[in-house]
C-alpha cells in the first residue's frame, strides 16, 4: 500500500493513507498582502472652560456686598421692631457652569450596524468551504447567520462532519443581508438548488444588487439553473467547470464580476473568504484577519523542519482521534478532519465534554461522533489536538484525554498538536526532549521545546510529530509516511 503527502494551508503535517481514488485539491493562490499601517486617531483639543464654584462666588468682594450691604448710623431713636419679617431677598446661588460640547463628543459617528451575511448549507455541504466562510467573516466583524435548507438543524456535511445551523431557512425569507455565500459540496450544492426559499433570498439579493457569492460546485450546480450568472465571469470547480457558459467561464481562484464572486474549492475557501470581507469592510480588515490567522505563513514551505526521522508503519487503515471541547477553533477542527478522511483514513471527531455538541470558537456548532469516554476503547494511531487558548484548557481538564496521550506516548505511537495545543503536551511533560511549533501566543512558554520561526515541527523521537499554529489550508496538511 502506497502513502502519498497530502498537505493543508493551515501549516499541518500528518500520517495518513493514500487513496488512488483521492482527486487532486486546488493549490491557494499567492500570499495575502501585508497589513497595511494601523489608523491613526486625533481627537481635535475642544474649548477650554472655567467652572467656578458657588462658595468661590459668594466670597468674592463684590457678591458679599451684596448679600449683606453696609448699615448707616441711626439719626434718630430706633423704631420699636415688628413682629413682621424682614422681606430682605437672600441672594440666590449663581447658576453652574454651562456644559462644554467637546469635539470628541460633537464628531463622535454614530455606531455603525454589523454587515449581515447569511450562509445556507444543506445535507452533503462541503464542511470545509462553510466553516471557512463563517469562521473568517464572524472575526471580520460580520453578524454570520448559518441556515438550515432541510427539516433540521443538523446536517452531515460531505466528509461526514455534523454541523448545526442557527435557524430553518423560513426564517430568512423576509430579512434583508449585505451578502449571501453558498458552500459547495455535493450533493450540498443540489440541495440548495432544490430550495425555492432560498432560490426567492438569492434572486432578490441579486435584483438588488447586493453582494452574493458561490464556491466549488455551488456557481455550476446552484447559481446556474436559478439565471444567476447571466453575463457575469465565473469560475467554479475544475470537475463542473464545463457546465459553465463557454464564453464567461474564468479559470482563477477567485473571480469577482459586479456583485458576483466565485471560486474553485477548499483549498481556495480562505482566499474566498478574505475576497468577500475586502468587499464588505475594506483592504485593511481584509488584511487584518488574515494575518491573525497566520495567512501570511501559508505559503512558505521553507519553515517545515523535521528531525530524528522515522518511518510510521502500520498493517491497517489509519485510526486518528480528534478530541473537541468547547473553544476550541473550528476550521483547525474541521481542516484536519475533512483532508484526513479524503485520504480514506478512519477518524473519530470525540467530545470531551457532557454532550456530543460543542460550540467552536467562532460560534460553529459541531456535533461529534462519540463521547471520549466510548472513543477510550480504542488504540489509535495518531491523536491530534485542536487549538485555541479555551479549548485546549477544556482538553487538558480531561483524565480521559490525559491517559489516552499517556499511553500514546509509552507506546511509541503518534501524536500532535495544532495553534496554541502544544501546551497541553508541555504541561503534561510529553516534550521531554522533543522539539515543537506553536502558535506565537504560547511559544514564549515552549521556549526549550521551541522552533524559532518554524511553521511545522516533525520529531520522529518516539514517533512524536508536532503541528504548528493556525495555519491551516489544504495544501498544509500532509499525511507523512506511515506505510
Amino acid at each position: 500500500m502506497r502513502y502519498f503527502p497530502l498537505q493543508s494551508a493551515g501549516g499541518c503535517s500528518f500520517p495518513q493513507i493514500s487513496s488512488s481514488s483521492s482527486a487532486a485539491m486546488a493549490s491557494l493562490s499567492p500570499s495575502l498582502l501585508s497589513l497595511y499601517p494601523s489608523l491613526k486617531f486625533t481627537s481635535p483639543r475642544g474649548p477650554s472652560s472655567i467652572s467656578t464654584s458657588a462658595p468661590a462666588l459668594l466670597s468674592s468682594p463684590t457678591l458679599a456686598s451684596a448679600a449683606s450691604p453696609r448699615r448707616r448710623a441711626p439719626t434718630q431713636a430706633p423704631r420699636e421692631r415688628s413682629a413682621r419679617p424682614s422681606r430682605r431677598k437672600t441672594p440666590s446661588p449663581p447658576p453652574p457652569p454651562p456644559t462644554v460640547l467637546t469635539a470628541d463628543a460633537a464628531e463622535a459617528p454614530p455606531p455603525v450596524a454589523a454587515k449581515k451575511v447569511l450562509i445556507p448549507i444543506g445535507y452533503g455541504t462541503e464542511e470545509m468551504e462553510a466553516v471557512v466562510l463563517i469562521d473568517v467573516l464572524r472575526r471580520a466583524g460580520a453578524s454570520v447567520t448559518v441556515a438550515s435548507v432541510e427539516p433540521q438543524l443538523q446536517i452531515e456535511a460531505s466528509g461526514g462532519v455534523k454541523l448545526v445551523a442557527d435557524v430553518s431557512i423560513s426564517e430568512c425569507c423576509d430579512k434583508v443581508y449585505d451578502l449571501v455565500a453558498l458552500p459547495g459540496g455535493m450533493p450540498g450544492s443540489a440541495r440548495l438548488r432544490d430550495c425555492e426559499i432560498l432560490r426567492k433570498i438569492m434572486s432578490k439579493q441579486a435584483e438588488g444588487q447586493r453582494l452574493y457569492g458561490a464556491i466549488c460546485a455551488a456557481p455550476a450546480v446552484t447559481l446556474l439553473p436559478w439565471g444567476l450568472l447571466k453575463r457575469k465571469q465565473t469560475t467554479c470547480h475544475p470537475a463542473f467547470f464545463d457546465k459553465l457558459p463557454t464564453f464567461w467561464a474564468v479559470k482563477s481562484n477567485i473571480q469577482v464580476s459586479g456583485e458576483l464572486t466565485t471560486s474553485r474549492g477548499p483549498g481556495t475557501s480562505f482566499l474566498f473568504a478574505l475576497s468577500l470581507v475586502e468587499q464588505l469592510f475594506g483592504e485593511s480588515v481584509a488584511a487584518e484577519v488574515g494575518q491573525s490567522l497566520l495567512m501570511h505563513e501559508a505559503n512558505d514551505h521553507s519553515k517545515n523542519i523535521e528531525i530524528n526521522k522515522a518511518e510510521w508503519v502500520v498493517d491497517h487503515t489509519p485510526r486518528v482521534l480528534i478530541p473537541i471541547a468547547n473553544g476550541c477553533e473550528d476550521i483547525e477542527m474541521v481542516t484536519v478532519v475533512d483532508i484526513l478522511r479524503r485520504a480514506k483514513v478512519h477518524v473519530v471527531v470525540a467530545s470531551v465534554e457532557r454532550n456530543l455538541q460543542i460550540l467552536a470558537s467562532q460560534g460553529t456548532k459541531i456535533v461529534a461522533d462519540k463521547l471520549i469516554g466510548e472513543a477510550a476503547q480504542t488504540s489509535y494511531d495518531l491523536i491530534i489536538l485542536p487549538g485555541e487558548t479555551a479549548g485546549s484548557d477544556r482538553l487538558h481538564k480531561s483524565r480521559i484525554l490525559k491517559n489516552l496521550l499517556k499511553e500514546q506516548n509509552l507506546a511509541g505511537r503518534v501524536y500532535g498538536a495544532i495553534c496554541s495545543s502544544p501546551a497541553i503536551l508541555h504541561r503534561q511533560g510529553l516534550l521531554k526532549d522533543k522539539r515543537v511549533a506553536a502558535h506565537p501566543s504560547v511559544a514564549n512558554n515552549l521556549a526549550r521545546e521551541g522552533m524559532d520561526g518554524a511553521k511545522v515541527v516533525i520529531d520522529g523521537k518516539k514517533a512524536l510529530f508536532l503541528s504548528t499554529p493556525e495555519v491551516r489550508e489544504v495544501h498544509g496538511l500532509t499525511p507523512q509516511r506511515i506505510m
